[in-house]
C-alpha cells in the first residue's frame, strides 16, 4: 500500500500512532563505505526470557558473560517476538509477519518453501558477505543451505545435548558422528570459531541459534552432583556467549563485528515462576501475554553501538531483516512486502525513527501494541501501564478519551495488516485433531527411547516443540 493511501487515514492521527511503516516499501541506504560494514553475529537463545538474564533484572540467576555483552553494548527494553520457537525463527529470517509467510505455528513449516520466500543470507550473500548457520534449524523445512547459507551445521529438532538424544548432526548435507561424552553445544561453539576463522578477511553474517535452554533440562559438562540443571544450563550458555567474544578479540575480529544476543520466546513452563525485580511476569512461552514475548535483546558493535545504554523503543522479531541490510548496504528483495522497520540508526546511536507499534502472532490469535495499549484480534483492549507484570482490561464502554483512541488507532493498524485475509493455518478443530494423534504418536516413540534424564514433569507439552 502506497504511502498516500495511509495518510488519508486520519483516525490514526487521532490514536497518535504511526503508519503501518512495515506495509510500505522499506528504503536501505545503499552508499557507505564498505569498511564500515560489520560482521554480524546473531545469537539465538531457546527458551530465554527476561527472567533468566541477570542484566534484564533477573532475580534468581547469573549471567555475567551476557551482562558484559550489555555494558559493551545497547540493551532494547521493549523487543517482542512471536511467542514460540518455529514461528519466531521464521519472522526473523524472512522479515515477514506469520500471516504472510503461512508459518503461523510451530506445525506449519512446511509451508516455506524458497520459490516463495527469501531469507536473510540471501540478501546478505548478494552484498559480499559470507554467511553461516551453526545450531537449531527445528520446524523449519529443507536445509539452511537451500535457504542461502553457504555453510552450516544443524541438529534435528529441539533441545539436543548429548549423544543419548541425538547420535549425529548434519553439516552441509552430510551426517557427523557426535563422539560419546562430546557436548552438542560445544561441538558448535567449535564449528562457528572455526567459521570465523576461515572467513576473518572478509564480512561474515553467523546466525547462531543455540541449544540453551530449551528442554529437557539435562546436565552440562560443568554440572555437579545436586545441582540445579536448569540454573546449569544457564550458566553454561552465558559461558559460551564469553567464549565466543574471547575468541572475536584473540582474533581481532572484536571492534568491527556487531554481536546481537536475544531470546527466541519467553521462559518455558515452570520456571517462568522465576520473578525480574521480584515480580512475575504476566504469561510464559506459547502465551500471548508479555511473557510469551517479551525477550532480551542486547547489541554490541564497540565505538558504535552506545555502551551501558538502555533503548526503550518497540523492536520486532520483522525488524532484523531490514536492519542488517541496512547495516550491510544490501538490498531489499523487490516485490516482498517486508513488515520490519530497521533500526539500525539506534544501534548507531542516533534516534532513528522509532516504531509506534509492534505486532504479534500466532496460531490464529494476534494483537497489535502501542508502548502503553494493546489491542487482541477479539477485540480486547488493555491497558499496559503496568506490563510486563499485569496487563489490565479496559473496558468496551470505557469513556476514557486517550483509551478510546488508542482503541481506535488499534483497530486501524489491524485492519490494514488483515492477517485473517493471510495465510492461516487449517481451523482449529482440524489441527487440534492431528496434534493429537501426533502427540500420541510422539508418546509411544518417547517410551521406546531412552536420555540422560527425562523432561521434568512440570513442564508442559508445549515446552517441548
Amino acid at each position: 500500500m502506497k504511502r498516500r493511501d495511509f495518510l488519508k487515514m486520519a483516525v490514526m492521527g487521532a490514536a497518535g500512532l504511526a503508519l503501518p511503516r512495515g506495509l510500505q516499501a522499506t528504503q536501505i541506504n545503499q552508499t557507505g563505505d564498505k569498511g564500515s560494514r560489520p560482521n554480524i553475529i546473531f545469537i539465538l537463545t531457546d527458551d530465554v526470557g527476561l527472567p533468566n538474564i541477570s542484566c534484564f533484572g533477573a532475580d534468581e540467576y547469573k549471567t555475567p558473560h551476557i551482562d558484559a555483552l550489555a555494558r559493551s553494548g545497547t540493551r532494547f527494553e521493549h523487543c517482542y517476538s512471536t511467542p514460540l520457537c518455529g514461528p519466531s525463527r521464521a519472522e526473523i529470517l524472512t522479515g515477514r509477519y506469520p500471516f504472510r509467510t503461512g508459518m503461523t505455528s510451530n506445525q506449519t513449516g512446511a509451508v516455506l518453501k524458497p520459490a516463495n520466500e527469501i531469507m536473510m543470507p540471501t540478501v546478505l550473500k548478494a552484498a559480499g558477505y559470507v554467511t553461516a548457520h551453526v545450531g537449531k534449524w527445528g520446524q523449519l523445512p529443507d536445509q539452511p543451505g537451500d535457504w542461502g547459507f553457504d555453510d552450516y551445521l544443524r541438529f534435528q529438532g529441539n533441545g539436543k545435548y548429548w549423544r543419548e538424544q541425538a547420535t549425529s548432526y548434519t553439516v552441509n548435507g552430510k551426517q557427523v558422528e557426535l563422539p560419546e561424552g562430546k557436548y552438542l553445544p560445544d561441538a558448535m561453539h567449535d564449528y562457528l570459531v572455526e567459521f570465523i576463522t576461515r572467513h576473518r578477511d572478509r564480512p561474515f553474517y553467523a546466525y547462531y541459534p543455540m541449544s540453551h535452554i530449551h528442554g529437557p533440562i539435562l546436565q552440562t559438562p560443568d554440572s555437579k552432583p545436586g545441582s540445579d540443571h536448569y540454573a546449569d544450563n544457564i550458566a553454561y550458555m552465558d559461558k559460551l556467549v564469553g567464549k565466543l567474544i574471547a575468541e572475536l578479540e584473540r582474533l581481532k575480529l572484536r571492534q568491527n563485528t556487531l554481536v546481537v544476543f536475544v531470546g527466541d520466546n519467553g521462559t518455558a513452563g515452570g520456571h517462568a515462576n522465576a520473578t525480574v525485580k521480584g515480580r512475575r511476569l504476566s504469561g510464559q512461552k506459547a502465551s500471548m501475554l508479555e511473557g510469551g514475548s517479551l525477550v532480551p535483546l542486547i547489541a554490541s558493535w564497540p565505538g558504535v553501538t552506545p555502551a551501558g545504554k538502555a533503548c526503550q523503543d518497540l523492536i520486532d522479531f520483522s525488524d532484523f531483516f531490514p536492519t542488517f541490510a541496512e547495516l550491510a548496504g544490501a538490498r531489499l528483495p523487490q516485490d516482498v512486502t517486508i513488515d520490519g522497520h530497521s533500526f539500525a540508526g539506534q544501534l548507531k546511536g542516533r534516534h532513528g525513527a522509532p516504531r509506534e507499534w509492534i505486532y504479534v502472532e500466532l496460531d490464529g490469535k494476534w494483537y497489535a501494541r502501542t508502548a502503553r495499549w494493546k489491542l487482541n484480534r477479539a477485540g480486547e483492549l488493555f491497558d499496559m501501564s503496568e506490563a510486563p507484570f499485569v496487563e489490565k482490561a479496559v473496558p468496551a464502554t470505557t469513556a476514557d478519551a486517550e483509551a478510546m483512541a488508542a482503541r481506535t488507532g488499534l483497530r486501524a493498524v489491524l485492519d490494514q495488516l488483515n492477517p485473517a485475509a493471510g495465510k492461516q493455518s487449517a481451523p482449529r478443530p482440524q489441527r487440534a485433531k492431528k496434534q493429537a494423534r501426533a502427540k500420541k504418536a510422539a508418546a509411544g516413540r518417547t517410551k521406546k527411547r531412552s536420555v540422560l534424564a527425562p523432561l521434568p514433569s512440570h513442564m508442559p507439552a508445549l515446552a517441548s516443540v
